[in-house]
């Protein structure tokens, strides 16, 4: 099976022109943008005397290895502003629960409209609720479990650092260690962003096709994935590729409105509706590229087949 990225690319672009600008159409911007903003909510060392010359030098660094010792002390010491951050965080975690959900809902608002040259919105928050709510779990829990690992790596390498700084270790053994810790925080990332990235592009389309749960969604692609893995891991680094252009371009874009377009972008909603050709683009793109898999992976509707009248003209 020859499997191509541009042609899926070649075809988005088509449907996105076709949707967006074929004619134009204000209302329908605004609406369809509405679902992409909801989407995208979850979618940034000697001895003796030199010692003591040494300290001067390595202050910060020691203050920095004490913070969070430090830190604790203070807030011990200070129970009404501990309090305070410990609400702060309870109602951080609440804004953002709520956040998921509402992007979980709105990736199959989104998907339904790309999908349907359609700009509904009440229809898909309805009709795909259980589907939603499944997503919902799903990213709830994957989103919180990424942040404890990441929070978890970034601990171990702080006493990682730490031992290495008392540890007086020669400078090469304290290079590959640093090296080491870089790979793993990187493929950490790597693994996380895939994961994103499978999920959005390919199980989401999935539940939405046949009207499944995100673990039958998941197992459905994996079935199709294992037997191309190359194909996906080369979907994400051409999808990767695209990104850094289209992020370009939009800083082009930005200069070239005397950062106007950029205050644009930074408002919520506003932002989505500007910069719904580019999501709409890779929205359709993943549905493009699941579609060479074989008819049991289209997600686009066959076209309406030409009446007598029509094949006659």
């Amino acid at each position: 099976m020859n499997i191509s990225y541009t042609m899926p690319l070649t075809n988005a672009w088509g449907r996105m022109k076709k949707a967006l600008f074929q004619p134009f159409d204000l209302n329908k911007w605004l609406r369809v943008g509405f679902t992409a903003f909801l989407a995208g909510l979850v979618d940034c060392s000697g001895g003796g005397n030199s010692n003591d010359r040494d300290f001067g030098k390595h202050t910060e660094w020691d203050e920095f290895f004490r913070f969070p010792q430090t830190a604790w002390d203070w807030l011990t010491s200070h129970p009404v502003w501990f309090n305070l951050i410990i609400l702060g965080v309870i109602l951080f975690i609440a804004i953002i629960t709520v956040c998921i959900w509402l992007s979980a809902r709105g990736k199959f608002m989104f998907l339904h409209n790309v999908a349907r040259d359609t700009m509904d919105i009440s229809k898909p928050w309805h009709e795909y609720r259980r589907e939603g709510h499944s997503l919902f779990i799903w990213m709830f829990f994957f989103s919180w479990i990424a942040v404890a690992g990441a929070i978890g790596l970034v601990v171990y390498f702080f006493f990682k650092a730490k031992g290495m700084y008392y540890g007086d270790l020669p400078p090469i053994m304290i290079f590959w260690q640093v090296a080491g810790m870089i790979l793993m925080f990187l493929g950490y990332m790597v693994v996380v962003g895939y994961i994103s990235l499978f999920l959005n592009d390919f199980v989401v389309p999935m539940m939405y096709r046949d009207r499944v749960g995100v673990f039958s969604g998941w197992t459905r692609f994996l079935a199709l994935f294992f037997r191309h893995p190359l194909a996906f891991i080369g979907y994400g680094l051409f999808v990767l590729g695209l990104w850094i252009v289209a992020v370009f371009a939009i800083l082009f874009f930005a200069l070239f409105t005397c950062c106007i377009g950029l205050l644009l972008l930074v408002i919520p909603y506003i932002g989505s509706v500007v910069l719904l050709p580019v999501t709409y683009t890779f929205r359709a793109l993943s549905l493009e590229f699941l579609a060479q898999f074989g008819d049991d992976y289209k997600v686009f509707p066959n076209p309406e087949p030409l009446t007598v009248n029509e094949t006659v003209s």
